[in-house]
């Protein structure tokens, strides 16, 4: 298969997504990259649900400080202004509405706007966390992953097979391939992101899609 998985693709497009004063909370892995693609001039308020308001870059090298970690025990810094609060008040930000958008890290996700992102069976897993809520609580709910799994089978699917994190709540999709919305129980391919045209796509994507028209621009 001519694919070569990139996650900055995804990244980059996910961050052209927000205007300055979002609300944003990035979950753990490929979402927290998001934030080193803002464009310039756009600044958002990053959220943690651990209990912090104004996380800032991943610190260098040597810099870290062990009490400044986010929700995925990464360390982080806190920008000029940022603050931190206990988890029921991060809680009520979140189950509140207060959180502009979630971008969320995907192992299956379906053309209902179901999530599966915390569990394969027979594995040992912690649980899904935060995750529960911010699919709730969020206003916009984004899934980030790479397009297809390392055996070549696309995340997008008719239907998910492992157990799910929410139901019906996962409003835009972006893989390495393309930007798609959940739309009345089928995915609207918006964007072509990578060399691929649409065909391309729908030949290896197990789902049902409609392309919007300019979705591809060779």
């Amino acid at each position: 298969m001519d694919y070569t998985p990139d996650k900055a693709v995804i990244a980059r497009r996910i961050a052209r997504l927000f205007r300055s004063g979002d609300v944003v909370n990035l979950g753990i892995g490929l979402p927290t990259l998001v934030a080193e693609h803002l464009p310039a001039g756009v600044t958002i308020v990053l959220q943690s649900e651990n209990g912090l308001m104004g996380l800032g870059p991943a610190p260098a090298p040597g810099q870290e400080d062990r009490n400044l970690v986010n929700a995925g025990g990464a360390p982080i810094s806190v920008l000029p202004g940022g603050c931190f609060f206990d988890s029921a008040a991060s809680f009520g930000i979140i189950r509140g509405g207060h959180v502009d958008y979630t971008v969320l890290g995907v192992l299956e996700v379906d053309q209902e706007g179901n999530l599966a992102n915390y569990k394969v069976p027979g594995k040992l897993v912690p649980g899904m966390g935060g995750a529960m809520d911010l699919v709730a609580g969020a206003r916009t709910v984004v899934a980030a992953t790479l397009h297809f799994e390392p055996s070549g089978a696309s995340r997008l699917r008719r239907r998910c097979a492992l157990p799910l994190t929410a139901a019906r709540e996962v409003d835009l999709v972006v893989t390495d391939l393309g930007l798609f919305e959940v739309r009345e129980g089928r995915f609207l391919l918006r964007e072509c992101l990578g060399p691929h045209p649409p065909e391309w796509i729908l030949a290896r994507t197990d789902a049902d899609i409609e392309v919007a028209e300019g979705a591809w621009k060779p």
